[in-house]
């Protein structure tokens, strides 16, 4: 029988952002608002969202939103004229972010180009001028400049996945540009942004991978520059929650390496991925919307809050091919991978982590403690179909009430959508249920004391 042990009394600091996603809510504040997920959006509490990749969605204003592009059409104007600037889509998309209580993470750069011909992955003809143009951007939703808003959009990330493709690729899709041509692009902005928003966090650049070669380049810049990111980011996609945490440390380990050693390490484009071809990338579109893909979330979560991570922003909770948590054709019906934010959202209300073990690999566990009540959530996940059930005895310990405690039992898995499937009191302080957990399941457990 496997043992999954938590300790109350073992506090481990504040849970953390591991239910950040990519995109907001489907909503709009025009009278033809017909169809919306917003409700559910703002149920789940996720605590950011990250605009990449905004522009492919029509409802949050298509090409008229977030790129700076689009906010920016002519690049020849003069940057430090607000009449230069086109806001208002973007504009409504950050409100409409704000109304679900999500706050912003905002992407300064393009979304990706897949297609033939590259229009605004270009490198900016003048990179200076790019990185004011950036600077009225933040002034327009920070300080209120040209006619803007007082927002609280403390991250800003410079570009996305400039190492996707090699200098000599043909198809480069998020940089047309080298590799050195983006350290000097960047060293700019950062130097100029930081200088003009001391207080709020500049980092970037959300690199496809780790690919070291591509990074030692990048981070010797910074260096050469006296540049220290207040965050970095990067991509993973992966089917296996080990190697996935083992790219966790890895990339702690090479930031701490350069010196970066209070940087913060946010992974903000991650979801299920077997394969990126053929019938393996099928097989991960499909899973992303099912049972399997919402225990991988959930399995990520949970590894994550014990490694050192600042922030999970999943990819994508627009509609489309990898959003797992709606309904792409009816956006206001929840998938199954929508449950893990929801769970996980029940223990970052609580005060703080606490230390949980699995003494089984493909058993993953979290849990937190507050004032008075304590969730856990606990997840069989394998990416072997074939993989059978487990037995688990889950030992609670360090969270008792003199007049007992209640503890209820919610299942997701391929039959129940988090139903309340089991309720009881216990006293003393220690409690030992057990499970029969097939593979691709989840619990959220609630305790309350009486």
């Amino acid at each position: 029988m496997a043992s999954i042990k938590i300790d109350f009394n073992q506090k481990l600091g504040k849970v953390k952002p591991m239910h950040a996603v990519n995109n907001g809510p489907s909503y709009k504040f025009a009278v033809d608002q017909r169809i919306t997920n917003i409700d559910d959006y703002r149920a789940a509490g996720i605590p950011f969202a990250r605009n990449h990749d905004a522009a492919f969605y029509s409802t949050y204003g298509g090409e008229h939103t977030v790129d700076v592009h689009n906010i920016f059409p002519n690049f020849d104007a003069d940057p430090y004229s607000p009449e230069s600037y086109d806001f208002a889509m973007t504009d409504e998309y950050v409100k409409v972010c704000e109304f679900a209580g999500v706050r912003t993470f905002y992407r300064l750069g393009s979304k990706i180009e897949h297609w033939k011909k590259k229009y605004n992955t270009l490198p900016p003809k003048d990179f200076h001028k790019w990185a004011v143009i950036c600077e009225h951007i933040i002034r327009h939703y920070t300080e209120g400049w040209g006619d803007g808003m007082k927002m609280k959009v403390e991250y800003w990330e410079i570009w996305n996945e400039p190492d996707l493709d090699p200098d000599d690729s043909t198809h480069k899709r998020c940089w047309g540009g080298t590799a050195a041509e983006f350290y000097e692009l960047y060293c700019i902005a950062h130097k100029h942004l930081k200088s003009c928003f001391p207080h709020l966090k500049i980092g970037g650049p959300a690199v496809a991978g780790l690919r070291e070669t591509w990074l030692d380049g990048f981070f010797r810049k910074l260096k050469e520059n006296d540049i220290v990111p207040d965050f970095f980011s990067w991509h993973r996609y992966d089917k296996n929650i080990h190697t996935f945490v083992a790219r966790v440390r890895k990339a702690r380990e090479l930031l701490d390496k350069y010196g970066f050693t209070e940087t913060e390490s946010i992974l903000n484009e991650w979801n299920y991925v077997r394969g990126w071809t053929g019938d393996d990338w099928v097989y991960s579109l499909k899973s992303e919307k099912n049972i399997k893909g919402a225990c991988f979330i959930a399995a990520v979560m949970e590894s994550c809050q014990y490694e050192p991570l600042d922030m999970l922003m999943y990819y994508d909770a627009r509609p489309g091919g990898m959003n797992g948590l709606f309904s792409t054709d009816m956006i206001c019906e929840k998938l199954k991978g929508y449950y893990p934010f929801y769970m996980f959202n029940t223990l970052y209300k609580l005060d703080s982590a606490v230390k949980a073990d699995s003494d089984d690999g493909d058993l993953y566990a979290c849990a937190a403690v507050g004032e008075g009540e304590a969730a856990v959530m606990l997840t069989h996940y394998s990416d072997d179909d074939e993989k059978g059930a487990i037995e688990a005895e889950v030992d609670l310990s360090g969270f008792g009430a003199e007049n007992g405690c209640v503890i209820e039992y919610y299942l997701l898995d391929e039959s129940h959508d988090l139903e309340l499937v089991g309720k009881a009191t216990y006293y003393g302080d220690r409690f030992t249920p057990a499970f029969v957990m097939p593979n691709l399941s989840s619990y959220l457990i609630k305790i309350k004391k009486l």
